[in-house]
């Protein structure tokens, strides 16, 4: 929390940044034109050299009006500079057209988030996801997922897989330190924790819980993978609580899941987690905390992420506060026994117990 408790900015620099979000849906729309138009791209080509409009025209099929107005957009928005006429890029501008990072969260904010954002005073008002519309006719985004266009829904798998999955590796040594025979992956998604376990032990039996499309990608998979025979799954609504979950396991992993629900849904989910658990059994929960990241930056992407929960995934779930995160876990009957938040991007791994 001390990343926010001071004011930082003099009233001149906190009024630029007043007028940059006055004009962000403009500058992030320009920004993406120059990435996918290939201008970035040929003057990062010239290196410190630079382009003129010109040079930009030979090598860009573009108009000169189309290029100039874009050039002069990428100049105040800092990912241009130009001298005696010749552009170039800014380091700002090399990490919009080369960051892995930053081009997953921009697909992501324009193909999943940016037209459903304008309902989003809506979906705070009304406590659903009201800009989900924009993308297709489901209650939650979830059901969804695998009906999205390819290039819609690479955006969102993309997002998804790209934090969570450099945690993977770490916590796999983590989860099998006590050679758990039965683990229960819930939210397995297209089953990718469930094949990394598979591949790590060659004993462990492997049940995956998640909606009926998400299981039908990751069954294909295990089948593809040669694991079916130590594969099993739990298709079923994990809010809908006449529906117990299956038991006996030793190990139940929850990646970058329970973020999906609201407080009382988490607790409830984590009751269940508690009884489907042997004696010994541990509850391993891998999330992404706004309130542990080391750079304010890490902290921004996670606290804008929390609002497309709120008009596109569910509206009524974040990227939570450890505050609010932990007492949760509390209320479920379920402690805390070790906290490790030097996980792959900055994401914490927590391994509970029944209390």
């Amino acid at each position: 929390m001390e990343l926010f408790n001071k004011e930082t900015k003099t009233a001149l620099q906190a009024q630029e940044a007043a007028l940059r979000l006055a004009f962000a849906p403009i500058a992030f729309q320009a920004t993406r034109a120059l990435r996918d138009m290939g201008i970035l791209q040929v003057i990062s080509d010239s290196g410190t050299k630079g382009l003129t409009i010109e040079e930009v025209l030979e090598k860009v099929k573009v108009t000169r009006y189309a290029a100039r107005v874009l050039m002069e957009a990428g100049l105040g928005m800092e990912l241009l500079i130009v001298n005696d006429k010749r552009y170039s890029l800014t380091k700002t501008g090399y990490f919009i057209l080369h960051d892995k990072l930053t081009r997953i969260n921009m697909d992501f904010t324009q193909d999943i988030c940016y037209r459903g954002m304008d309902h989003l005073q809506e979906s705070l008002i009304e406590g659903k996801p009201a800009g989900l519309k924009e993308l297709g006719p489901w209650d939650t985004i979830y059901p969804g997922l695998p009906l999205l266009p390819p290039k819609i829904g690479k955006s969102w798998y993309d997002f998804d897989h790209y934090y969570s999955d450099l945690a993977f590796p770490q916590a796999l040594q983590i989860v099998f330190e006590n050679k758990p025979r039965k683990l229960l992956d819930i939210g397995g998604n297209t089953g990718k924790w469930t094949l990394a376990c598979t591949a790590h032990d060659k004993d462990v039996q492997v049940t995956m819980f998640d909606l009926p499309g998400e299981i039908e990608i990751a069954s294909q998979r295990v089948k593809d993978a040669g694991v079916a025979d130590r594969v099993s799954f739990h298709e079923a609504n994990i809010l809908d609580e006449s529906l117990p979950f299956p038991a006996g396991f030793d190990a139940i992993w929850m990646s970058q899941f329970l973020d999906c629900f609201s407080e009382e849904q988490i607790v409830s989910i984590l009751k269940r987690c508690g009884e489907a658990l042997t004696e010994t059994g541990t509850i391993y929960i891998l999330e992404p905390f706004w309130d542990r990241q080391p750079f304010k930056s890490a902290a921004f992407c996670l606290q804008q992420t929390s609002l497309y929960f709120t008009a596109m995934a569910n509206g009524n779930s974040q990227m939570y506060h450890t505050d609010d995160f932990f007492q949760c876990i509390d209320h479920a009957g379920l402690k805390i026994v070790e906290e490790n938040n030097q996980m792959g991007l900055s994401y914490t791994l927590l391994q509970c117990k029944r209390k």
